[in-house]
């Protein structure tokens, strides 16, 4: 691929006009010498991301909600960890005798690195937390959750709270592809949760919503349960429509360190870019300045602060 061709980088999903995203991006292109434009891209359909993909100007893709799952099947090959995690967030290209679409991903090292920003592992193993971790939702970035947490932050037990049972059981027979696989428990009531010991870490994988339904309901009140309790630990929620969402709110108030779901992006760069752009352009990459553009684009953004 000629480096001087305008090329494009897309995030593709659902309801992703409000992304801060572009901003960095844009940014990490311009200091790596590339004349690349990163786009928030509404794709209302998965074959409108396939397309994109497939365009020759297109030179890499972020995938979020809806398609991290479907987008998998449409792709020529996917790394181990796409596999074994089960969703693909990244799309990059390989060029061999012809242009291959490839995926990975990347978000664990957003959930990793989000974590440990106010939670040091050695703090968790000292409290002696046998469960060690909860996911609020099911989905596709809960895949990538489960995987941070059972194999990168060694933990053996995790707690799921979600509406439908059927997602749940997806979510298990996926973690059984995972190096490590975690014991799982879909915790559905109260009394339940009562029985169980805290949680280290949480990590919230949903949009944010007011829960109406009787089983919405339920999630939160076990939640909320949980995050009454005295032992504190660190929560995520890697939603970030608005950045202080419902959960992040109640943490706060029930005295959780908290981590907003716009850091997630920060912690991904170096790996999403090295796939695009290649290792050796990878060296020039301004960490420190791509950084404060997302926190200077997250704080201004009137899309996320409502």
């Amino acid at each position: 691929m000629q480096q001087s061709e305008e090329q494009t980088l897309h995030l593709v999903g659902v309801g992703v006009t409000h992304s801060i995203a572009p901003e960095m991006h844009n940014y990490i292109a311009k200091s790596l010498g590339l004349p690349w434009t990163f786009y928030a891209t509404e794709c209302p359909t998965l074959d409108d991301v396939v397309t994109l993909a497939k365009k020759s100007t297109t030179s890499g893709l972020v995938v979020t909600m809806p398609y991290k799952n479907t987008i998998m099947k449409h792709l020529d090959e996917t790394d181990d960890l796409a596999t074994i995690i089960g969703a693909c967030n990244n799309v990059y290209y390989k060029d061999d005798d012809r242009r291959r679409l490839c995926g990975t991903n990347t978000d664990w090292r957003g959930v990793k690195g989000c974590l440990l920003e106010k939670g040091e592992e050695k703090d968790r193993t000292s409290t002696e937390r046998p469960a060690s971790a909860l996911i609020v939702g099911a989905g596709g970035a809960s895949r990538a959750a489960v995987y941070a947490l059972a194999n990168q932050l060694h933990c053996p037990t995790i707690y799921i709270l979600n509406r439908d049972d059927q997602e749940v059981e997806s979510l298990i027979n996926d973690s059984r592809r995972l190096p490590a696989i975690p014991k799982i428990i879909h915790v559905k009531t109260l009394a339940e949760a009562e029985s169980l010991a805290t949680p280290y870490y949480i990590v919230g994988t949903v949009p944010d919503f007011e829960p109406s339904t009787e089983s919405e309901l339920a999630v939160a009140s076990i939640l909320k349960h949980f995050l009454s309790r005295s032992e504190k630990g660190v929560l995520l929620d890697m939603c970030f429509k608005p950045r202080r969402t419902r959960m992040i709110k109640l943490a706060e108030q029930l005295d959780w360190p908290c981590v907003e779901g716009t850091h997630v992006i920060g912690y991904q760069i170096e790996e999403q870019w090295r796939l695009w752009a290649g290792e050796e352009r990878l060296q020039k990459l301004d960490r420190e300045g791509a950084w404060n553009v997302l926190l200077k684009a997250a704080e201004n953004s009137k899309g996320i602060n409502f």
